[in-house]
Parts: C-alpha cells; structure tokens; sequence
C-alpha cells in the first residue's frame, strides 16, 4: 500500500509505538491500577509478555482487555502483521499484568464466529476512547457494521496457568519514587531559609 492511507496508517502506528512505551514504563513504575482507574476514558489496559518469534527476546506490549468469565480477552487492532500477535502464535506462553496481579498464560486466537464478535464487542467497550479514535462505536454500531469495521482484527483468548511472584513483573521500577521522596525531603530540608 502506499500514498496517502499507507502514511496515515505509518503515523498511527509511530504514535502507539510512543504510547505504548509511556505505558509500559507506568506500569513498570508501579501505576498500572491507577491507569486502570477510569475505564470508560483510558479503557482496561495490561501488558502482554511475549517471546519474540525471530529474535527470542522478551517484550512488553500494552493492550486493552475484556475479562469474561474468568478469560481475558483482546484484540490485535493491526491485524495480522501485528508483531505481538504473530510472537503470540509463533509461542503461545505468556505473562500478562493485570491490575489485580501477574499471571502466567496460554494464548489462543478465537475463530468460532459465533464467539468473536460478541467478545471483541467487550474487549473494544472496554477499551475507553481508543475504540472511537479508531472510528468504531461499539455501543451503537450494528453486528453487520463492527463485523465490517473489524474484519482484519484478531481476537486473543489468554487462559491463566498459575500466578507469577519475583522480579521482572509490573512494578519492578517503583523503587524510583522511594529515592524520588528522599531526595525531595532532602531538598526542602536543605533550602535556603527565606528572611
């Protein structure tokens, strides 16, 4: 694809890419329930830990989500050249951090049509204002019209293994505001006195 939809389409994608590492370090810095605080505006955010399938390194990608009995769902909104989704197939075991903790995981696209749209229905309500700066209202747009908007979306069912402890989960850099809150006393301690 080139010419104008193609640089549009390279700009989204440059925006997420900054948006996603200010999410991923929020998260890293112990914040992620507060970013969780008012789903309606920010949606349901977490981060998806995955294997890369080329480079076997391990990312960090922030998604909106969908849990739905007990199952966390969410979409790939790039479709299938999305790199996350494609690790994601290429290696199913993942981590995710939720706001209520961190959790080891077996992920699965969702490719029953009768489960998908119901279910990416929840995952982009529960994704805020994200859904509707894509230009999709999933409150009001009728099954014929979200199946059309989404056609190249995928849908991913995450199962829970088992819950995960130690270091390298959500909040592995909230030591920052311990050094930031001595280092702030310090300077107040330290000013000038005024006469």
């Amino acid at each position: 694809m080139t010419g104008p939809q193609h640089n549009t389409d390279q700009s989204i994608r440059l925006g997420f890419k900054y948006l996603n590492r200010l999410m991923v370090l929020l998260w890293r810095l112990g914040l992620g329930p507060a970013i969780n605080r008012w789903p309606s505006v920010g949606g349901r955010v977490m981060v998806i830990r995955h294997t890369g399938r080329r480079s076997g390194r391990r990312y960090r990608t922030p998604v909106n989500y969908a849990v739905v009995d007990q199952e966390i769902y969410c979409a790939a909104g790039f479709g299938s050249d999305s790199d996350w989704y494609l690790n994601l197939r290429d290696n199913p075991e993942v981590e995710v951090w939720l706001p209520d903790g961190w959790w080891a995981g077996i992920a699965e696209e969702v490719t029953d049509e009768r489960l998908r749209l119901p279910l990416l229905r929840q995952v982009l309500i529960a994704s805020g204002l994200a859904a509707r700066a894509a230009g999709i209202d999933p409150h009001a747009m009728t099954n014929e019209e979200l199946d059309a908007a989404t056609r190249s979306y995928r849908l991913i069912r995450i199962h829970r293994t088992r819950a995960c402890t130690g270091p390298g989960g959500p909040g592995d850099l909230a030591w920052f505001w311990q050094i930031a809150t001595c280092l702030l006393i310090l300077a107040l301690l330290l000013r000038p006195k005024r006469r």
